[in-house]
């Protein structure tokens, strides 16, 4: 046993776990802990924000274009709150991120005296939006806490966690057995049963189809290997994109997935809900699901499939590549047809969203295929998302489901902390870039060579769209009065620029991406057509 002050063993026990980055801001709360982060030098980095918000969002970048943990620290009370949209955004597309924050004294927890930064029920709230939360009782309660903390970030389904310490057990000295970090977990065996009849299934399909997700990441050479063989094509969400690189045939976009749905008999999902085909586009007595997910929650959810397959695709996909190679026959190659068929989406693309797809292309021709591109929620990251070619995967970074507003640029920033030597793109709309613009200061204090475009519609455009088309024209709280972007960046030490045309944004991105300091780019956004008709296909198979 050492002895250390319940900040040390917090901040050592973390370290001890392989994490060497923690977005933070320092409060009275946590000046337990940011000592100790001071005493172990260069140990492990310290970046801080100029907002809660900033450095959870830092953290949700810097660990879902790598896997590893991103993990922030803030004071409790209103600094957790304003952490929460981020907590919702890395649950939803399953980032592991921790979550270390302060509590008030131990003797007042629960009574409601009024303390500074105190809240009715902090665990209760940090735990509805995490996959695990607890507080840390004594120093000596801190190797055991976060081991399991890290024990459910590196085992199931990733999602992310919290840590709460008191302020007096932070700074409380005491004999403390520091542990060892585990390194290796256990992963569920592969159901033997259940692998038979996928490989079955899908031996014998005239029209397989594969999807993927986020779950899906790390199996990107057995997903190739079974889609060769099966000459099925991958079809992959916002978080599985990039696993099949989109210069192979067989991966396919979700509108020409769509197309293919209607005529599948088989479809794998892997690490994914499957969301949209199963609930938008239809299902029938005709179509036989195999889902392999890592949360046996999270298989049945929306439907009971054909076959559950529980476990990690990383143990799985393998196993079927090798049982349905020893059942399927040869298949003739699908290239002709698929090529075609990507080819014939493009040009409806290109048709019914064309101003949005010319931004599209100019930023993936400047963008290297490990470059990493932020989607947000703007009129060309809608379109991006089906149209946006990405050829690596944790290169298309989202924020799933949750559509969080605002989040683009300090994920951006996170993601080039962490991936120093990639290119890190933030597009934005002027609502969302506005949210977080203030961490500009903080990718120029720490130098982040991050590029953000910002389309500048002047107005929230989707909300505005709806009351133009579906209430008469009759606008509401849409309209934006915006900064001089250009020069706004400018007084931050950014380089900046002005793109009046996808022309001029070609000619300026090269010299972007060769800046030493974050750039700014904007871009006076005109109206453009509505791409949600388009983006969001119905049904083509009758419902179950």
């Amino acid at each position: 046993m050492t002895r250390m002050t319940g900040g040390q063993a917090l901040v050592k026990s973390i370290i001890a776990h392989g994490v060497d980055t923690i977005f933070g801001l320092p409060g009275v709360q946590l000046d337990w802990f940011f000592n100790a982060l001071h005493d172990e030098g260069n140990n492990i980095r310290v970046i801080n924000s100029r907002h809660e918000q900033g450095v959870a969002y830092m953290a949700h970048g810097y660990a879902q274009s790598t896997g590893k943990v991103g993990a922030f620290a803030v004071v409790p009370g209103p600094g957790v709150l304003n952490t929460t949209a981020a907590l919702s955004t890395s649950w939803a597309a399953n980032v592991p991120v921790l979550c270390v924050t302060g509590q008030i004294p131990s003797a007042y927890i629960g009574r409601g005296h009024g303390m500074l930064h105190e809240l009715p029920d902090q665990l209760s709230i940090l735990g509805g939006l995490t996959k695990w939360a607890a507080r840390i009782h004594h120093p000596t309660d801190a190797p055991g806490k976060v081991a399991e903390a890290f024990r459910q970030l590196r085992t199931g389904r990733p999602q992310p966690v919290a840590i709460e310490m008191p302020l007096d057990q932070l700074a409380q000295p005491a004999n403390v057995d520091l542990l060892p970090a585990v390194t290796d977990y256990a992963r569920p065996p592969v159901d033997e049963d259940a692998l038979a009849k996928a490989a079955a299934l899908l031996a014998d399909a005239k029209a397989p189809m594969i999807f993927v997700g986020g779950g899906a990441v790390a199996s990107g050479e057995a997903v190739q290997a079974l889609a060769e063989m099966l000459q099925a094509p991958v079809i992959a969400n916002r978080t599985g994109r990039g696993i099949l690189s989109d210069r192979h045939y067989l991966s396919m976009t979700q509108l020409a997935g769509h197309r293919l749905w209607a005529s599948a008999d088989v479809v794998l999902a892997v690490g994914t809900r499957l969301q949209p085909p199963r609930m938008n586009w239809g299902t029938d007595e005709n179509l036989k699901i195999i889902h392999v997910d890592i949360d046996p929650v999270e298989i049945k959810r929306i439907a009971t499939p054909d076959v559950a397959m529980v476990g990690d695709a990383r143990d799985i996909m393998p196993a079927l590549v090798d049982a349905v190679g020893k059942q399927a026959p040869s298949r003739a190659s699908r290239e002709d047809e698929l090529v075609a068929l990507q080819g014939e989406v493009q040009a409806m693309l290109l048709d019914r969203l064309g101003p949005q797809m010319a931004w599209i292309k100019v930023l993936r021709d400047a963008l290297d295929d490990d470059g990493i591109f932020v989607d947000e929620l703007t009129q060309v990251g809608y379109v991006s998302r089906v149209a946006m070619p990405v050829y690596r995967p944790r290169s298309f970074l989202t924020s799933a489901y949750q559509g969080t507003l605002g989040c683009g640029l300090a994920t951006a920033i996170g993601a080039k902390i962490a991936n120093p030597d990639r290119q890190v793109l933030s597009i934005n709309g002027d609502g969302g870039f506005m949210y977080n613009v203030q961490e500009l200061a903080t990718a120029v204090k720490y130098n982040v060579a991050v590029v953000a475009v910002v389309f500048a519609d002047g107005a929230y455009g989707n909300v505005r769209r709806m009351q133009e088309n579906l209430y008469d024209g009759r606008t509401i709280a849409s309209d934006l009065t915006n900064p001089d972007f250009v020069a706004m960046a400018e007084s931050f030490g950014c380089a900046a620029y002005r793109a009046e045309t996808p022309e001029a944004l070609a000619r300026i991105l090269p010299n972007a991406f060769r800046q030493t300091v974050p750039t700014v780019i904007e871009v006076p956004f005109p109206k453009t057509p509505d791409p949600w008709p388009v983006i969001i296909p119905g049904r083509n198979r009758p419902a179950k």
